[in-house]
């Protein structure tokens, strides 16, 4: 389990880096929505050949099988990829982070606690809560410092 949250602490470093990286490309070229496609063909090619190495191409004929609305989170990492990269270099690269870590807290509670999307059940108990409300606490602290 050590090794899980090593990984998701990198990806949450990874974050903030990202939306640095991309706004400041987008301000370089004058486009951040062509910012946000050279990411995006960057990040196919990386995970095309990473699913080359690992899986091979018969996980795609098994696309067919998968339900659509699963589809749909292509469409958020798009929404947020481009609103980060447009957002960031007028509101800030912390207050745009804060503003996802807020949205994420509270989607993962919500995920967690109906189990959505399968998965695990987690239900939301009241030191649950707490927990949550004083991380969203200590992230405003830090950007109202």
């Amino acid at each position: 389990m050590t090794h899980y949250a090593l990984i998701m602490l990198a990806a949450g470093i990874g974050i903030p880096v990202l939306a640095a990286l991309n706004a400041a490309l987008g301000r370089v070229i004058g486009s951040p929505t062509t910012a946000g496609a050279v990411l995006f063909l960057i990040a196919f090619l990386a995970s095309g050949a990473l699913m080359l190495a690992f899986s091979g191409p018969q996980a795609l004929g098994r696309l067919a099988e998968a339900p659509r609305h699963l589809f749909l989170a292509g469409l958020l990492v798009a929404f947020y990829v481009l609103t980060i990269t447009h957002i960031a270099p007028h509101f800030g690269v912390g207050n745009a982070v804060f503003f996802v870590l807020l949205g994420q807290l509270l989607s993962a509670a919500a995920i967690d606690h109906f189990g959505l999307f399968g998965a695990q059940v987690s239900p939301l108990s009241l030191s649950r809560a707490a927990g949550i409300a004083l991380m969203a606490a200590g992230v405003a602290v830090t950007q109202l410092a």
